[in-house]
């Protein structure tokens, strides 16, 4: 069983974590779809405060000894998942980035044939 003083530290804790999150969410410095795997670890953090027990059998259940190496365990594993989801999302703007800076290039090709086909209508005209 935890404690209540650090029952109570480690809520603050988790509220000055939803705090943060909502706060870069309201200023935009993150969108929606990247803050909700943020919010499942804080709900997540916020269940393992308030039902310490079933990190408990979840180790048993997983056939770890020690609670501490379970929880490491379980710490590593969702630090993991953050972490694929994440490089997901940086392959996914890294091919979007590509494809415009294609797509710039052919429009700057374009914008520079038809400055020369302007360039070259003045002349002919100039001459004649």
């Amino acid at each position: 069983m935890i404690p209540h003083t650090l029952q109570i530290t480690l809520s603050i804790a988790v509220i000055c974590y939803f705090i943060i999150i909502l706060y870069y969410l309201k200023k935009k410095m993150l969108e929606l779809k990247y803050t909700l795997i943020w919010l499942v670890a804080g709900v997540i953090m916020g269940i393992m405060i308030y039902f310490p027990d079933l990190l408990v059998r979840f180790v048993r259940l997983l056939g770890i000894e020690s609670n501490m190496n379970g929880l490491y365990i379980l710490c590593i594993g969702f630090i993991m998942m953050i972490l694929m989801t994440l490089t997901s999302i940086v392959s996914r703007q890294q091919l979007k980035i590509r494809i415009l800076i294609q797509e710039i290039s052919m429009m700057e090709k374009r914008i520079r044939e038809l400055e020369n086909a302007v360039e070259e209508n003045k002349d002919d005209g100039k001459a004649g």
